[in-house]
């Protein structure tokens, strides 16, 4: 396998799973008063242009990565808005 490939998959692993920890934390503590909905908004956003991108250029690896980052970040600002 090319090294170039390896890299970004890890890459898009890590990037992935950075918001689990935030996500299974808010869903334990039912607490998000800490937690930024500017900043959350702004990186979905973001990983929705990604997504986009991905699913426009036809490149799996962005668009697998992306979508269920999406949905992590979706999982967090949904309980930020209801547990304000």
């Amino acid at each position: 396998m090319d090294y170039i490939i390896i890299v970004g998959m890890i890459a898009a692993f890590l990037s992935t799973v950075s918001s689990l920890p935030q996500v299974i934390k808010t869903i334990k503590l039912k607490e998000t008063k800490d937690i930024s909905f500017w900043m959350w908004a702004f990186l979905a956003v973001g990983i929705f242009l990604w997504l986009v991108y991905g699913l426009l250029k036809t490149d799996l690896p962005i668009i697998l990565a992306n979508g269920i980052s999406l949905f992590l970040v979706s999982i967090v600002l949904g309980l930020k808005i209801k547990y304000k």
